[in-house]
């Protein structure tokens, strides 16, 4: 065929196919032992999978010994507690340390360490942080961002943000490099040589592993042939030589799931809510945390006695509830617990009345995207978003680790619910959602987030309150989406502490803050004015309008202004209360 060349090119053809002898597969205690030393900084990667049962094994090996690891990743949740718990980590580099399923809320751990003054928490955003690492993969020390400026993290972080004058005369913020100097992440898949296969979501994507000075450590669902990897080398997202060990770990990200979005051949499974929400529980006390640790981390060998100990009919329930219409089952085993009559609470009220705004905002305006937070204001974003498909206008929900186009399923209010994978128009990552689906001038959309804490001027506070000593959960996406999007709503429960007049620390500036719905009623902005003004009130049962606005200027932390023409909130109508109780059956957020 190839004349005299013929055994030159079948010669080559058989060595290019045949598979790397040099393989980097290691048992997973091996790899930390080999590869991990006091006083390193440590990346937890989040590309969208969490290298968990990694981070057993790290903790197994240094549990109380102190190592002063400093430890970065895009969030501390679930069982990332124990890195604190344990004594392991004396800084974390993050933008969220909390609870976080399903809903957020602050955990006692981080919160005591960090007012005894054991535990430094360096607070970014969701955007930042993986800017960060983008710029150390990239091998430029500085990188533009349109994230912190007038936020409280601005001044804080004084050491890696600064703003500076560009050469048209303008002013922008830039961030620092940061390079761990090992990164940890869990994947599908990987080959012997250690050439890496992530399915999207990308939340944060895996430029830490190219930003990290001694590489990466993988934990892999399944090890596979080089020739699988060529099949789904769109999805292949970190090459061998960056990797030092590929350790198998099936059920690697257990209590948190896995999709396998675009390789059907490999079985997904969902976050373990049980699990999740015993930690969460155990969490409040220390004793019924350290009888947690003992059973689930100190008593248990290694990651196989650990997926024994969950049991096989967990691990094929978890597969069965990641299933796309595992949401009809799962809705009626729950829906005798529903409730049906027409009463309604304060957090219900605030819900619909807030989805009603985003709806007449994203008409009036011609929006065309909604960012959501988690909690009540993602309910609000859910409901508001139906109501306007109903009436045939085309507005795509977003999440920030990559959603884009998603229909929320009902059952259950988790943001980043398995139900919610499939139904995406596009999975990617942070750096397209609040990059530039929310940060770039082409944008047209509205953010929709709860805080800890709102202001008169529409300041958002979730990080900390300085002089309790008091840390909340940290930024999350909030200061992206709010210097980000054209306009925000912020829904908050209503009380002095909540509502001051200024918030002592800034997570998101509030100058595109328009609009805020508490459980009491909703604050606007006039046109001109950068002050909330009380347009509405929430009827109170038997009481008038002025007993209302009585109630609510004792439970606001600043002097109520009332608009002139203030207006009586209609009571939620029976297809309100049904469309947002079946997104949260167990009450969850609804109360």
């Amino acid at each position: 065929m190839f004349g005299v060349f013929e055994d030159r090119v079948w010669d080559k053809i058989e060595l290019a196919e045949t598979e790397c002898s040099q393989s980097k597969i290691m048992g997973l205690r091996e790899a930390i032992t080999s590869h991990i030393r006091p006083g390193m900084h440590l990346h937890i990667g989040h590309a969208y999978m969490r290298p968990n049962a990694a981070v057993y094994e790290i903790c197994r090996q240094w549990w109380g010994k102190d190592p002063a690891f400093t430890i970065s990743s895009l969030g501390f949740i679930a069982n990332m507690v124990l890195f604190v718990h344990g004594g392991l980590a004396r800084k974390l580099i993050t933008t969220f340390c909390g609870d976080s399923y399903p809903f957020p809320g602050p955990n006692r751990i981080y919160q005591e360490a960090f007012r005894e003054g054991r535990l430094q928490i360096e607070n970014w955003t969701v955007l930042t942080l993986p800017q960060r690492l983008l710029a150390g993969a990239l091998g430029v020390e500085w990188m533009p961002t349109h994230s912190i400026v007038g936020s409280s993290m601005q001044e804080e972080n004084s050491h890696a943000f600064c703003v500076v004058d560009t050469p048209d005369g303008g002013r922008v913020g830039m961030v620092r490099a940061l390079r761990p100097d090992l990164t940890l992440i869990h994947a599908w898949a990987a080959d012997r040589a250690g050439n890496v296969l992530l399915a999207p979501p990308y939340a944060e994507n895996a430029y830490a592993v190219f930003a990290a000075r001694e590489g990466a450590i993988v934990t892999v669902e399944k090890v596979v042939e080089t020739a699988e990897l060529r099949r789904y080398s769109h999805f292949v997202k970190v090459p061998g030589y960056l990797v030092r060990a590929v350790c198998p770990a099936p059920m690697g990200v257990h209590p948190s799931g896995a999709s396998n979005q675009g390789i059907k051949e490999l079985d997904a499974y969902a976050e373990d809510e049980e699990f999740m929400l015993e930690l969460r529980e155990a969490c409040k006390n220390p004793e019924t945390m350290d009888a947690w640790v003992r059973e689930w981390l100190l008593d248990v060998a290694d990651h196989d006695q650990y997926i024994e100990k969950i049991g096989f009919e967990k691990i094929w329930f978890l597969k069965g509830r990641a299933a796309t219409d595992s949401w009809r089952s799962e809705l009626a085993t729950r829906a005798a617990g529903i409730r049906q009559d027409l009463e309604y609470n304060p957090v219900e009220m605030m819900i619909v009345e807030a989805a009603r705004m985003i709806k007449q905002s994203v008409l009036a305006n011609g929006y065309r995207t909604i960012l959501a937070g988690i909690g009540a204001s993602n309910l609000a974003a859910w409901m508001a978003w139906y109501d306007l498909r109903r009436d045939d206008y085309q507005a795509d929900l977003m999440a920030e680790v990559g959603f884009f186009g998603y229909t929320p399923m009902p059952s259950d209010p988790f943001i980043f619910n398995f139900r919610n994978f499939p139904t995406c128009t596009m999975l990617t990552d942070v750096f397209t959602v609040l990059g530039s689906m929310v940060g770039a001038e082409s944008n047209r959309a509205i953010g929709v987030l709860g805080a800890g804490q709102v202001d008169r001027y529409g300041n958002i506070n979730s990080t900390k309150v300085p002089e309790f000593d008091l840390f909340l959960v940290g930024s999350g996406g909030a200061c992206d989406v709010a210097l980000g999007a054209r306009e925000m709503l912020v829904t908050v429960a209503q009380d002095k502490l909540r509502t001051p007049e200024a918030v002592s620390y800034v997570t998101a500036p509030g100058h595109r803050v328009r609009t805020l719905v508490t459980t009491m009623g909703v604050f606007e902005k006039p046109p001109g004015e950068d002050e909330f003004v009380l347009e509405a009130y929430f009827p109170l049962a038997g009481g008038s309008e002025g007993e209302a606005v009585q109630e609510i200027s004792a439970r606001c932390g600043w002097e109520l202004r009332v608009a002139r023409d203030l207006r009586r909130v209609e009571p939620p109508g029976r297809d309100e209360l049904y469309d947002v109780r079946i997104f949260d059956p167990r009450g969850y957020f609804l109360g």
